[in-house]
């Protein structure tokens, strides 16, 4: 199929015929940067990076990388979901021009979509263009509207992978209330953090009653473990002061003051230095379900930290 693609691109593009095509552009140097430094905190090695990158050696870069990552989860046995999403994260995204810069992450220099005529617009206009140089009756694209038409389907695309994504949460709501329907409803599940923000971690998480996940099986179900429902235990209580303007030291609830760190791969507890990194493994259960939003609220499956 990609052959194909690429095949079809080269012959319009060396015709000169108008089209539109599938561009991936060469990642920012910047970001590849930063990607570098979000796994050196979470003590991935990667290889060095050049003091002055250009976009090119990010785009060579950015392959090393992903291979350095694979080795790091294949050694851990840990992390391929959140890692994975942290290098995707660093790349450029694809869209539809009729200016060929390429697909760099497919490494090819003219590539465009011409396989899926039910699922892509972009896909007809290359049918069409490429009819138009064989002789058919069909008129190649005008070269003037292509611009705004490779915006406008860029644009379709990405509200179609967010409904696409509110569909998949719905989705697996239903799914998990079958599954606890069928089990203990506070039976635990084992699980990766995948995402972090202040309040809290996002978690996929699948196998039940603590069974370990099949190599390369996907975690069916995902959540939010917020930072509130994590307790000091009681031995911990009282050894750093409340902050100015936070609790009452005479009133201690037992929860800690959670900061991200720079990179936004870490999140410290202050009181007792215990950390919800970027693919640690950790055991949930389930507190709620919110089917129609398609949230999942979770709470750790050992109450204290």
């Amino acid at each position: 199929m990609i052959a194909a693609n690429e095949a079809v691109a080269v012959r319009l593009h060396s015709g000169g015929v108008p089209c539109l095509y599938r561009v991936h552009e060469r990642p920012e140097p910047e970001r590849i940067a930063r990607l570098a430094d979000q796994l050196a905190s979470l003590e991935v090695p990667t290889p060095p990076l050049p003091e002055h990158m250009s976009s090119t050696q990010a785009a060579q870069l950015v392959g090393e990388i992903s291979q350095a990552v694979d080795a790091h989860v294949r050694c851990t046995g840990r992390g391929r979901r959140a890692l994975s999403s942290l290098v995707l994260r660093s790349l450029m995204q694809a869209y539809y021009s009729p200016r060929n810069l390429g697909h760099a992450g497919l490494h090819s220099a003219c590539y465009c979509h011409f396989t899926s005529p039910i699922r892509r617009y972009p896909d007809l206009v290359c049918h069409r263009a490429l009819i138009s140089t064989l002789g058919g009756r069909e008129a190649a694209p005008r070269a003037g509207e292509l611009a705004e038409l490779g915006a406008w389907t860029s644009e379709r695309e990405r509200d179609a992978m967010l409904i696409e994504r509110d569909a998949d949460d719905v989705a697996r709501c239903f799914a998990l209330e079958r599954e606890l329907r069928r089990g203990e409803r506070e039976q635990a599940f084992a699980g990766e953090i995948t995402g972090l923000i202040s309040a809290g971690a996002f978690v996929a998480f699948g196998a039940a009653g603590g069974e370990e996940e099949t190599e390369g099986a996907p975690l069916s179900f995902e959540g939010m473990l917020p930072v509130r429902s994590l307790r000091v235990p009681s031995r911990d209580r009282g050894r750093v002061p409340a902050r100015a303007g936070g609790r009452d030291p005479g009133r201690d609830d037992g929860r800690d003051w959670w900061e991200m760190n720079e990179q936004g791969t870490i999140l410290h507890g202050e009181r007792t230095g215990a950390t919800l990194r970027l693919g640690d493994a950790v055991d949930v259960r389930v507190v709620r379900i919110d089917t129609v939003r398609g949230r999942v609220d979770l709470e750790p499956a050992v109450p204290t930290i």
